[in-house]
């Protein structure tokens, strides 16, 4: 059963999730970048519930054990997913996302995969739903989101599985802008669930996770009383 508030979508049970978690996170000062709380929640906990509210069959996080809340928050959004919650260490251990993402897409049974960074607080299961769509829709290999910029956003994107393995097969070192550029994706611009808090906003400094702590703060309310 889903925890409160999380409902799945059926209909797209056929993809599976990999949360890439892990690196050195240098411009953080080391610190469990995914593991970093948003709206009193941890980020990838965000991203495991985007993905399980899209209709995922298995969300697959390939990174280091974390603390026990965080885990536990984790196996809580995954609780209604089919597969459950797997965890894995990509080898050689830190050896970037690409090694990471060979690792995960090694559990993924289904035919589409969600290609995730853990550090997504804003990412909704509506915009893993509207990639889905538009990738199936052209027949595409896969669709990414880009940011108000255009700049393409390789780790928050859903691909054909099979295809992303024959590219993973092949010599492509250690960006992701090489092994998955080339296949072609469509590229969407999506809007924010929420103002000012785009889904493809990922907390890569502490600039960064300042601005997406002020997304997620609730605007003040204000009573007027009788007095007044």
């Amino acid at each position: 059963m889903a925890p409160a508030g999380l409902v799945r979508k059926p209909g797209f049970a056929g993809f599976d999730t990999v949360v890439l978690a892990g690196g050195r996170a240098a411009r953080m000062a080391g610190a469990d970048k995914p593991g970093l709380e948003v709206g009193g929640t941890a980020m990838v906990v965000w991203v495991a519930r985007a993905a399980a509210a899209a209709g995922t069959g298995r969300i697959v996080v390939v990174g280091p054990d974390r603390p026990g809340a965080v885990q536990a928050a984790l196996a809580a959004a995954a609780a209604g997913v089919p597969g459950g919650l797997i965890r894995v260490s990509e080898h050689p251990p830190l050896g970037g996302p690409v090694a990471a993402l060979r690792r995960g897409l090694a559990e993924v049974t289904a035919p589409w995969v969600a290609v995730l960074a853990a550090d997504l607080p804003f990412l909704a299961g509506q915009h893993l739903t509207d990639l889905l769509l538009a990738g199936r829709a052209a027949e595409a290999t896969g669709a990414v989101l880009s940011d108000d910029d255009g700049r393409l956003q390789w780790l928050a994107g859903v691909w054909q599985a099979g295809p992303l393995r024959l590219r993973l097969a092949s010599d492509v070192g250690g960006s992701l802008g090489a092994l998955l550029g080339p296949l072609g994706p469509v590229v969407l611009r999506l809007a924010a669930a929420q103002p000012g808090a785009p889904p493809w906003l990922d907390c890569d400094t502490p600039t960064d996770l300042a601005a997406a702590r002020r997304f997620a703060q609730p605007e003040p309310t204000f009573v007027i009383g009788p007095d007044c």
